[in-house]
């Protein structure tokens, strides 16, 4: 197999080697899992196969072992591999990896994908198969599966003629930002988006749960739970994040949907806040080329080291469409490498300008996840995701807005719950009729 060196995102790029006396220490996720404690049960099941899949059956996926080591940042997981004689392999229509020993098969299969496509399919598609009902799970949507060789996508759209006006909503990172789905849905059931699109698929960095590593463990293959790279892929062939896959793809997205451009889309991630009990919702217009410009987004005006901005009605529509989700509400965007802002959301937007060359830092050592030290808030604008989705919209509509939007754990687990009873409701509806 033949690949081009991956080009990863500073983000997530922490190349270490793991102490062999402690491999289950964890160098990355640790602000998800250790501080955050998201919950990552859900993603991913680990079997061992009571009988060995033949030659045939491995001869119909694709080995991806030449991938996988050539780009783990992991050397601990990259030796205990070639040192066990693992050959691994995709099955791209199943969106599951085996790891073939000598001796045994393991199985990791992406189960929250599974759900969730059950949830609107009634079983796993495993190719395009068009629009259907997204009835009982979205009463009056539209769902619709397109297969890819990371996951595939869902659509969703609202029944009916489409308005440019209704936002677009996009759930980026899928199973790595626990919650974001329900937070997607929980909008569209609101009558807050005529349409979402959602990652089924991995990105190579989901974290395995602590039970997942002691099976492994038990069965002789104890991989450290940092990049977690190693079982599915980070990128493709040509050395492409998979994360990127929803913003750089957008244009075609949206053709897809057969929905006119949307003014507004609004971008959902789940993010942990600089303390355990954050409650506090960031959203980024971006910091990276195309730059927004203050005087496009408002009418600013300077008091001194404050600065007052009145909100352009696009940018209005999509901070009401957000104000509900907490009491504390932040905006953050670059105009340019040195001249950044940062304003609290409330009746008009009071702050001010930032300079994160000085006023920037590192939430954890060696790890580019970062805040604003002043504030003690997370710092958004270094996203280039956000940065990949504008340039797309902006190729559909000149005028369109992208929201870049991280929502504390806290509040995702919330409106998770608040989603779980309408669809209590909605069955319970439906059994008395």
């Amino acid at each position: 197999m033949t690949f081009r060196r991956p080009s990863i995102p500073e983000l997530f790029v922490h190349r270490f080697e793991v102490d062999l006396s402690a491999p289950f220490r964890r160098h990355l996720n640790r602000l998800e899992v250790e501080i955050g404690k998201e919950d990552y049960r859900h993603l991913k099941k680990v079997e061992l196969l009571e009988e060995m899949p033949s030659a045939e059956e491995f001869a119909r996926m694709e080995d991806i072992t030449s991938l996988l080591l050539e780009t783990t940042q992991n050397n601990y997981n990259r030796n205990l591999l070639r040192r066990l004689g693992v050959r691994i392999y995709i099955d791209i229509s199943r969106y599951a990896v085996y790891y073939r020993l000598p001796d045994r098969a393991l199985r990791f299969s992406a189960a929250w994908r599974q759900r969730v496509l059950e949830k609107f399919f009634s079983t796993v598609p495993l190719q395009e198969e068009g629009w259907r009902l997204a009835s009982p799970a979205m009463p009056g949507f539209e769902c619709r599966f397109l297969p890819d060789r990371c996951g595939g996508v869902l659509l969703l759209r609202k029944m009916g003629q489409s308005r440019s006006d209704e936002p677009l909503l996009t759930a980026t990172h899928g199973p790595y930002d626990p919650w974001t789905l329900d937070v997607a849905l929980y909008f569209l059931r609101m009558g807050k988006g005529g349409a979402a699109l959602i990652n089924l698929g991995f990105s190579g960095r989901e974290p395995l749960t602590d039970e997942n590593l002691e099976k492994l463990k038990r069965w002789g293959v104890p991989l450290n739970p940092s990049n977690i790279d190693v079982i599915y892929p980070y990128t493709d062939l040509d050395g492409h994040p998979h994360c990127y896959k929803l913003e750089e793809g957008l244009r075609r997205f949206v053709a897809e949907m057969e929905i006119p451009a949307p003014g507004l889309i609004v971008d959902i991630h789940g993010c942990v806040g600089t303390e355990s009990q954050d409650r506090r919702v960031v959203i980024g217009l971006g910091g990276r080329p195309p730059y927004p410009r203050l005087d496009d987004l408002g009418h600013a005006e300077e008091r001194g080291e404050e600065i007052l901005l009145r909100p352009a009605p696009a940018l209005q529509q999509g901070l009401s469409f957000l104000r509900p989700l907490s009491e504390e509400v932040f905006l953050q965007f670059c105009e340019g490498p040195g001249r950044c802002y940062h304003f609290r959301v409330e009746r008009d937007l009071r702050g001010r300008a930032v300079d994160p060359r000085t006023e920037v830092a590192s939430l954890l050592p060696g790890e580019e996840r970062t805040y604003l030290c002043a504030e003690n808030i997370r710092w958004l604008p270094g996203a280039r995701g956000n940065s990949l989705q504008r340039k797309e919209a902006l190729r559909m509509r000149k005028d369109a807005l992208c929201l870049h939007v991280e929502i504390p754990t806290e509040i995702r687990r919330r409106i998770a719950l608040e989603l779980k009873k309408m669809e209590i409701a909605d069955s319970l509806d439906s059994s008395s009729l």
